[in-house]
């Protein structure tokens, strides 16, 4: 069987089951179906989109195959309940959410679909941005970002639509020059002791801190989950060790905790 055979038959394979998966939703949503599906709007939705889309993450970083594709499907089970509720409206249904996207991939990718060249994959990414921009008419550049990202995220993506439009820094070395310059407002914010000057000197710092890992090709986000990660294994260390000495972290000292502090994340570092 040929390779586009191949690709048809699962092609024709997953439409069958979505549409298994619609049929479903319609039972549970229809008079005599399942009270509790059938009392939910888009707004007790909003949390569990938010929810499963994390539990997706959490399985890719995990690398756990079988996670992974029960994680998708409770996702896609929210895209498919969400446009369930809409058609119930006459507004759109889970077709028309397929066919926009796939409408948009083709637009948004003339280099596949049509004759247009491109010269690798940061051509790409550009071309997207200006048909995207062509689409949406918009009269900012931060246009279009979502206020409910994760504050990490918005930042870093206001820092890319920024330089997108030729406002940004010309190098790392700048912005590091930047952090300095937020850290001595920060700490001039901390000698005059108002919170809310402290809170918008860390906020500035912190944002300032986001656009130096943008131009060292860093993903904040991924970078701060790391760092996360590694305090979480450390720490999980230092109370594991007292705990097997009978020891309260309580009662040391700052010095004492500091040593086994050192002691667990040089362990950790050997493996």
């Amino acid at each position: 069987m040929s390779d586009a055979s191949q690709g048809g038959a699962r092609n024709a394979r997953s439409g069958q089951a979505f549409v298994a998966l619609l049929d479903v939703m319609d039972q549970l949503r229809d008079p005599g179906g399942c009270p509790w599906d059938r009392e939910q709007t888009l707004a007790t939705l909003r949390k569990y989109l938010i929810e499963e889309a994390y539990e997706v993450l959490d399985a890719i970083d995990a690398d756990n195959v079988d996670d992974h594709r029960e994680e998708l499907g409770d996702l896609l089970l929210q895209i498919v309940f969400q446009s369930k509720l809409r058609s119930e409206t006459g507004a759109f249904d889970a077709g028309d959410v397929a066919d926009s996207i796939r409408t948009k991939l083709v637009r948004r990718h003339p280099h596949v679909f049509a004759d247009a060249q491109v010269q690798g994959a940061d051509d790409v990414v550009q071309r997207w941005a200006d048909i995207k921009a062509t689409e949406k008419a918009r009269e900012s550049a931060l246009d279009g970002i979502p206020r409910a990202l994760p504050a990490l995220q918005r930042a870093q993506k206001m820092g890319e639509r920024a330089s997108n439009v030729g406002f940004d820094w010309t190098s790392a070395s700048e912005v590091v020059a930047k952090l300095d310059e937020e850290r001595a407002e920060l700490d001039e914010a901390l000698r005059g002791g108002d919170r809310a000057d402290i809170e918008a000197e860390l906020g500035d710092y912190l944002f300032t801190v986001v656009n130096a890992a943008r131009h060292l090709g860093v993903d904040a986000e991924s970078a701060l989950r790391g760092a996360a990660d590694r305090f979480e294994g450390r720490l999980r260390r230092v109370e594991g060790d007292a705990r097997g000495e009978g020891v309260a972290l309580s009662a040391l000292s700052p010095a004492e905790l500091d040593e086994r502090w050192r002691r667990a994340k040089s362990a950790l570092a050997q493996g």
